[in-house]
């Protein structure tokens, strides 16, 4: 059964080597994630695998067709030297009634911004995304598709979500921070961390 935190969107694996990286998510699982596309300018590249339902893992690492960006880029890729699951995004039905309600709870998620990537078959995904973020990563940002198809629309393979785990070393600090979203995750105390369990034809892999 899916085990979902409320309005999962997708789930941030982000490496230092793309290539390197999908190939071990289909050598422990026997799914091959799908190509997404490239994020022009800021120098990274995804592929895809979905979690079930609307949810969705994106695998994000160095695009090596693109030049280096001016700016770092995203997810802190440039400072990894192995994968790591590092944040989280969550889907409202509004995205600003929900930024207005999280700062009125406190938690400012940031300005949002258009982004837009073209998919492998051509196809122009557009969405807004809050750029605000946490240092642990467990906080999510929020993101809206608007009129645009979702990810999960193009027939991914798919490797179910079974759980989500996440640990912090002062959990009730971030538990007002997901109330204020809406969402929670199921956090203890230790190390921060993020990984979940998905099943896949070889048996349940954990990724973190």
């Amino acid at each position: 059964m899916n085990t979902y935190p409320p309005l999962l969107d997708h789930l941030v694996l982000a490496t230092p080597d793309l290539a390197a990286t999908v190939a071990d998510f289909a050598r422990r699982t026997g799914v091959t994630p799908a190509p997404g596309g490239a994020h022009v300018g800021l120098g990274t590249r995804n592929h895809l695998v979905s979690l079930g339902g609307s949810g969705y893992l994106e695998i994000i690492g160095p695009d090596p067709e693109q030049s280096a960006p001016a700016r770092p880029r995203p997810f802190g890729v440039d400072g990894l030297t192995a994968p790591h699951i590092v944040t989280w995004a969550i889907r409202p039905p509004d995205l600003d009634a929900a930024v207005r309600a999280a700062r009125a709870r406190g938690h400012d998620p940031g300005p949002a911004r258009p982004m837009s990537r073209r998919r492998a078959d051509g196809t122009l995904l557009r969405w807004r995304l809050t750029e605000g973020t946490h240092p642990s990563g467990l906080v999510p940002f929020l993101i809206d598709w608007g009129s645009s198809a979702h990810p999960t629309d193009s027939g991914l393979p798919v490797t179910p979500l079974l759980s989500l785990a996440a640990s912090a070393p002062e959990p009730e600090e971030i538990r007002p921070l997901l109330s204020a979203l809406g969402t929670e995750l199921p956090l203890t105390a230790g190390p921060v961390r993020l990984s979940c369990t998905v099943d896949s034809p070889r048996g349940p892999v954990t990724l973190g």
